[in-house]
């Protein structure tokens, strides 16, 4: 190639590597298409504003299941007929609205109350103070003291959901969803009728991103104690849960196809298999011809390339021994007769019961083909 030419193809790339715009040219439509082809990652600033960028996507072929050999070529098309998909089961991604997402928290469990401690009247007390020094923590904003109030308080009282629930509320406020869904668990698990328990540890999900674990426990707690804050937190939660739903009923719609046309293809194959199989049994030639015996069998006992068989009855007209299997292989008209059902019928008829042939000698179509028949066999 000339040098010159290779040396301005390569300015071309360079220009293209650092300004991608160029690409909007629709005179060089035809190259950016071309780069699509080989599945090239082109970046949005190749294309114009009315553009978007194509996606590759392998997708399993719609072809119609093949209708056996009508369908199938040579034996290298026939395997790719039948090969195996190349798609996967992979779920592509779904667009959500994460804004709301937090990374999860790691830290180590906070502290539990003992729920065997037996309770007195006195702990139950000391409870309800500390609790109330944690609320006018949490109003003046100051959480980690609320959070060591609301332990002090749980630990005094194990047995209150409402301490637990009270004190996850403020891990939902410190965007520590993990601690807080331990903490609604744990109200949930003294009183399963929670609202606060369920509304909290929905939010926490949230936050992780669980979508329909949220939306889960946050219906529940709306039907025990509806408020607004859990209706304005579903207003983002349930899109979300709405789009996963789709994309997998949508995902599990393709992955049914996919297997029923494998199924399809599966038992295309067989058939045609087992129709091969069946026509080399037979010795069935590509044309038709029969090289191994007629339909319904050779009504001459024996096989049409073997030795003479035994006939019942012997043939007509008393004739012994077998006839001349080549010269009646070699007439077009015995050909044509031995594929007509009607004359086969008749010579096995006659061949079972020599004294048959006379109920056969009126028929037109018959009558000469027998007697055309004996004069075979008389060579």
């Amino acid at each position: 190639m000339d040098p010159g030419k290779i040396s301005q193809l390569k300015a071309f790339v360079q220009l293209c590597e650092s300004k991608p715009s160029v690409l909007q040219d629709p005179s060089l439509r035809f190259f950016r298409n071309y780069l699509e082809k080989l599945e090239a990652k082109l970046p949005p600033s190749a294309y114009g504003k009315s553009e978007s960028p194509k996606v590759n996507q392998v997708e399993e072929s719609d072809e119609d299941v093949p209708e056996l050999e009508e369908q199938y070529g040579t034996s290298k098309s026939r395997s790719a007929a039948f090969s195996e998909d190349s798609g996967t089961d992979e779920e592509s991604e779904v667009e959500l609205d994460n804004s709301d997402v937090v990374e999860p928290d790691n830290e180590p469990p906070q502290k539990m109350g003992d729920p065997s401690l037996e309770v007195t009247e006195e702990m139950r007390d000391n409870a309800q103070i500390a609790k109330g020094k944690a609320m006018e923590a949490m109003t003046d904003g100051d959480l980690e003291t609320a959070i060591s109030l609301f332990t002090e308080a749980v630990l005094a009282n194990p047995s209150s959901a409402i301490l637990y629930a009270n004190r996850a509320s403020v891990y939902v406020k410190m965007k520590k969803p993990n601690a807080a869904i331990r903490d609604a668990e744990a109200a949930i698990k003294i009183n399963p009728d929670s609202a606060r328990g369920y509304k909290w540890r929905g939010q926490a999900h949230a936050m992780l991103g669980h979508w329909e674990d949220a939306a889960k426990d946050l219906h529940l707690a709306s039907k025990l104690d509806y408020d607004e804050e859990i209706a304005a937190i579903l207003k983002k939660v349930e899109p979300n849960v709405h789009k996963l739903e789709e994309h997998r009923r949508k995902y599990q719609q393709r992955r049914k196809e996919r297997e029923e046309k494998k199924a399809a293809r599966k038992k295309a194959k067989e058939h045609y298999e087992s129709k091969q199989h069946a026509e080399a049994g037979s010795g069935q030639g590509s044309h038709g011809t029969p090289s191994g015996g007629f339909p319904g069998g050779f009504p001459f006992g024996g096989s049409s390339g073997g030795s003479p068989g035994a006939m019942p009855g012997g043939f007509p007209g008393g004739m012994g021994g077998m006839p001349d299997i080549s010269k009646i292989l070699s007439d077009p008209e015995m050909l044509a007769a031995f594929k007509d059902p009607e004359v086969m019928a008749a010579l096995q008829d006659v061949m079972k019961n020599p004294a048959n042939l006379a109920k056969h000698q009126a028929n037109p179509k018959i009558a000469p083909l027998l007697a055309k028949m004996m004069s075979k066999f008389s060579g």
